[in-house]
């Protein structure tokens, strides 16, 4: 996976913006992602950004960046509550970060609807994703909304600003382990 695809797709969370993001990238025949991976975690591990393996199919591999404080503080009070309804070890993030890759590996190419929960969605729209079955939402864009739409607008808006800034700046040479902002 280049560091481009890396910041094309996953810009606000590099910036402390976002929770996490997914990545579903190609692997050709022959290609180390496992090393690539580690790669990535030794120059954004430092700045509290995480890059996981949740699913490998033949060809592809569906990768998880995320920040782990962020991940910990989302997964509480009533995000923890549904992810225990659907069979989670809630609160635990790193348990349910395990239960999370092995559902994907076991559903294939069908995404369990609380994934929302772990790329930092509002709950009510991960509530009303699932009450609805993804139909109905007031605004689709980085996911369907169903509850604050101006909120969401707002977001969706700074999300689309700062993958630009972040490409840009790539581009122009700039480290990605610098682009990653400190966690807390």
């Amino acid at each position: 996976m280049s560091e481009e695809m890396l910041v094309r797709h996953c810009a606000p969370t590099l910036a402390g913006l976002k929770t996490g993001n997914l990545v579903n990238c190609a692997v050709q025949p022959g290609e180390n992602l496992e090393e690539q991976l580690h790669s990535l975690n030794r120059k954004l591990n430092p700045r509290g950004v995480r890059v996981v393996l949740l699913s490998r199919q033949q060809n592809g591999a569906l990768i998880y960046v995320y920040r782990p404080d962020r991940l910990s503080r989302d997964l509480t009070g009533d995000a923890a509550d549904l992810l225990c309804q659907k069979g989670y070890p809630a609160p635990d993030p790193e348990r349910c970060l395990h239960c999370l890759a092995r559902r994907l590996q076991q559903n294939g190419c069908t995404f369990p609807h609380e994934i929302g929960l772990f790329l930092g969605y509002p709950l009510q729209d991960v509530l009303g994703f699932i009450e609805n079955q993804g139909q109905g939402s007031k605004l689709v864009g980085t996911w369907k909304v169903y509850g604050d739409e101006e909120a969401a607008r707002r977001t969706f808006a700074r999300y689309k600003k700062c993958t630009a800034v972040y490409s840009r700046c790539l581009k122009e040479g700039t480290a990605l382990e610098k682009l990653a902002v400190r966690g807390n």
